[in-house]
């Protein structure tokens, strides 16, 4: 009849069967596999994603190593050595100006490069703190610089602005007021503890570690700084110390903060002041 079973057709017991969804729930979720060459990638991953300053390492100073440190060295010394040959060579009154500027776009030509390639992350951060560290140090160490010079017991003149016909005159306005505040704070902080102290701690951090690397990077970003002013104007040993002081509070700024604009603005009042005293000693004259 044919709604009985046919002899060949097998006998299945529907009770034994099992929907494939609760077959693969009950296989634990810890035996579940696991793509292990997949699971480093995830975390270095997530390391370079956590990594939130400069001084940790990672991709953003990934280029700024001894090809940058190269290329910055080779630009400064040009300029430096271009610039002393305007200056001594030039029979101008500009011929000085001339010489800063030259020495200037040694320094400025490394910045440009380095950070078109890269950021440092963190590195141009500011903070209202940083402000505070640049009109508290910048005048502590010009504080420092007047007292320096007054140790050998001579008082020092205060210096004063060119004046002609009893006029300042633009060009003082621009070399001796604007440039010193604005240009050298911005320039120079940038290329001597932007550029060189975060390139020179990137190379050295791994191989000594991080406070070795801090030490190195912050004394010779600072013996160069200080044998850059000493070449393109000649120095007694009250400037050197007061130069070298500043060189290292700056650098040590960028190194507990990984912020960069603290240091250019105690470089700026550091500067800043010394123009006030010279508006004010033309002032009075």
């Amino acid at each position: 009849m044919p709604d009985q079973p046919s002899d060949a057709a097998p006998v299945v017991d529907l009770w034994s069967l099992e929907p494939p969804a609760a077959a693969s729930a009950a296989v634990p979720a810890e035996e579940a596999p696991v793509d292990e060459a997949a699971a480093p990638r995830r975390s270095r991953r997530g390391a370079h994603e956590a990594r939130t300053d400069w001084r940790l390492g990672g991709r953003t100073v990934y280029r700024w190593r001894e090809g940058l440190l190269a290329v910055a060295l080779i630009s400064l010394g040009a300029g430096v050595l271009l610039g002393a040959a305007v200056a001594a060579v030039w029979d101008s009154p500009w011929a000085a100006a001339s010489a800063t500027v030259i020495v200037w776009i040694g320094m400025l030509l490394p910045i440009v490069w380095a950070f078109t390639r890269s950021r440092p992350i963190g590195l141009l951060r500011i903070r209202a703190l940083d402000v505070l560290y640049g009109l508290v140090l910048g005048a502590l160490l010009r504080t420092t610089q007047g007292w320096l010079e007054g140790l050998d017991g001579t008082p020092a003149a205060l210096p004063t602005l060119t004046q002609v016909d009893g006029a300042v005159p633009l060009s003082t306005v621009v070399f001796d007021v604007v440039a010193p505040v604005v240009v050298a704070p911005v320039v120079e902080e940038f290329f001597f503890r932007g550029v060189l102290l975060v390139a020179l701690y990137t190379v050295l951090r791994r191989p000594f570690g991080k406070f070795a690397a801090g030490l190195a990077a912050a004394l010779a970003s600072t013996a160069l700084f200080v044998l850059m002013h000493g070449i393109s104007s000649a120095g007694d040993v009250s400037g050197v110390v007061s130069l070298s002081l500043l060189g290292m509070v700056c650098a040590l700024l960028v190194l507990l903060t990984g912020r960069l604009w603290g240091a250019v603005l105690v470089h700026a009042v550091y500067n800043a002041s010394y123009v006030a005293v010279m508006a004010f000693a033309t002032a009075l004259t």
